[in-house]
């Protein structure tokens, strides 16, 4: 069990920190994702240290396990807001949003299972 939650963890967090990259950089693929849900770019490095906060709580998590446990609940709720918005919208794009909430879940399932949380 212990392989899994280091593997899931792991790629979680380098997942959500590429993401952060990409908000900090102002990627025109984050630019246009933000305007087609409405949403100011202004709000993009807010978004970025969220999603970096997340992937280093993660890592973190190994230290100290209830860090990692509030990390991966924080990004599952970053990222039901993520898919809230894109419904607000009618917006079709939503596959990245809920492919990243399931990574979120699994990152919280195995951190609760490992941790026999459950």
């Amino acid at each position: 069990m212990y392989a899994l939650y280091v593997l899931v963890t792991v790629l979680v967090a380098l997942a959500n920190g590429y993401a952060a990259s990409l908000d900090f950089v102002g990627a025109k693929s984050v630019k246009l994702v933000a305007d087609r849900v409405q949403v100011s770019r202004r709000w993009m490095l807010p978004f970025g240290i969220l999603l970096a906060s997340g992937a280093a709580g993660l890592l973190a998590g190994f230290a100290v396990p209830a860090l990692g446990t509030a990390a991966a609940i924080g990004l599952m709720l970053y990222f039901i807001c993520a898919v809230s918005a894109h419904l607000r919208v009618g917006d079709r794009g939503i596959a990245p949003a809920v492919f990243f909430l399931l990574l979120a879940a699994s990152a919280l399932a195995t951190n609760l299972a490992y941790h026999k949380h459950w």
